[in-house]
């Protein structure tokens, strides 16, 4: 009988859900190994080595460090239901004119929920993973908060999670520092983990080249969208001609294929003209945006405006900004311009190193453009209509 129950770990075979694994069963869990074959990348068409959490040599580190220490492990193949949810998606949102986010997605909505139901078979009380961050209780709600290792903190992919899925999830990690991971590993003789190179690409697009992905996923895609505009912000003047809107992202700066005599930007994407509009840096602020398909942890609603800090992006800082739910939707009006707000990511909000939830962005505007707010959660803008 284990002195803390039996526990299913997803392991993907690097340093971080190594360790984790590692440390629960010193700490007297029974665990149970699983890593998950979220993708095939011969499928891709892609020229690069397969490598990352889905790879035989990261399935094969994950099933090393079980055998060493005495508990089970098992593959669990999820490639269909990751395909229909995160791949499906990740085109779609570029189809739409938006940036998506695949690894919020697979965290919160498929890893999860595919953890917990083979947690359930496996007579398994809770399930774990190397994230750094906590999980704390507070009036009955159970809030992911940051780690202690600021350069590692990974709340920023963990809003999506439900309570019912946080009640049953342990993150050990979250006290530790990258630093201390080394060196645990080190102690215990783990020297493959110390020396493996991290992943930080997406797992189905590991040459990080997410535009020959959909036109290897798309056949077709690239000759039916060439030849929209490049338009010039606030002017409408045409500039030249693009290959196509699903291949630009807001903010990006290189790869536009022209030469303008000054440095410009992606500042909007048209999908329905098939317009790309560019701008100058200062074009990127906006001082708003409108998030929706919510899930908040800290609080059940927020009733009155909130004062948090709120990260556009996984590496974003954050900034303070005053967030006000209506409904389905949360409006974000920040304290200062924010540059390069792209429909599509999660936005996430902070109150301390709580999370009080996230969302996804739909919409960002100008203050200046703002002409009336019908107390609806209507905001409209000389362009067009945000809701």
């Amino acid at each position: 009988m284990s002195k803390h129950g039996r526990i299913l770990v997803a392991m993907s075979g690097g340093i971080d859900s190594s360790l984790a694994a590692v440390l629960l069963h010193e700490e007297g869990y029974e665990v149970i190994g699983m890593t998950m074959k979220t993708w095939d990348y011969a499928s891709s068409g892609g020229t690069k080595k397969e490598t990352g959490c889905c790879s035989l040599d990261s399935i094969n580190d994950a099933r090393n460090i079980a055998v060493s220490l005495g508990f089970p492990h098992y593959i669990l193949d999820i490639r269909e239901e990751f395909g229909d949810s995160v791949i499906d998606h990740f085109t779609g949102e570029y189809l739409e004119g938006r940036t998506p986010n695949p690894c919020v997605l697979c965290n919160t909505h498929i890893k999860w929920d595919a953890l917990l139901r083979r947690a359930d078979r496996l007579d398994c009380e809770s399930i774990a993973t190397g994230h750094y961050a906590h999980i704390r209780t507070e009036n009955g709600r159970h809030i992911i908060s940051k780690g202690i290792d600021n350069l590692k903190d990974q709340s920023y992919v963990l809003w999506g999670v439900s309570q019912e899925s946080l009640s049953r999830t342990n993150l050990p990690l979250g006290h530790l520092r990258k630093s201390d991971i080394r060196e645990m590993a080190k102690e215990r003789g783990f020297m493959e983990l110390v020396t493996k190179s991290e992943s930080y690409e997406i797992c189905f697009v590991p040459d990080n080249d997410y535009r020959g992905f959909l036109k290897r996923r798309m056949p077709g895609l690239e000759a039916e969208v060439a030849g929209g505009n490049f338009i010039m912000e606030g002017t409408g003047k045409i500039l030249g001609k693009h290959q196509g809107y699903p291949f630009y992202t807001i903010g990006q700066r290189k790869g536009l294929g022209m030469a303008f005599g000054q440095p410009m930007f992606v500042t909007e994407i048209r999908k329905d003209t098939n317009e790309v509009v560019l701008g100058l840096d200062k074009d990127l602020l906006r001082d708003g945006m409108i998030v929706s398909k919510l899930n908040l942890q800290k609080y059940e609603h927020i009733s009155d405006p909130l004062e948090t800090v709120t990260k556009v992006r996984y590496k974003d800082s954050g900034t303070p900004a005053t967030i006000s739910q209506n409904g389905d939707k949360i409006e974000v009006l920040f304290h200062e311009g924010v540059s390069a707000i792209a429909p599509g990511q999660a936005a996430v909000f902070y109150e301390g190193d709580d999370v009080v939830g996230g969302g996804w962005i739909m919409k960002s505007f100008r203050q200046s453009d703002k002409l009336q707010n019908d107390g609806q959660g209507i905001i409209r803008t000389t362009a067009n209509e945000i809701l």
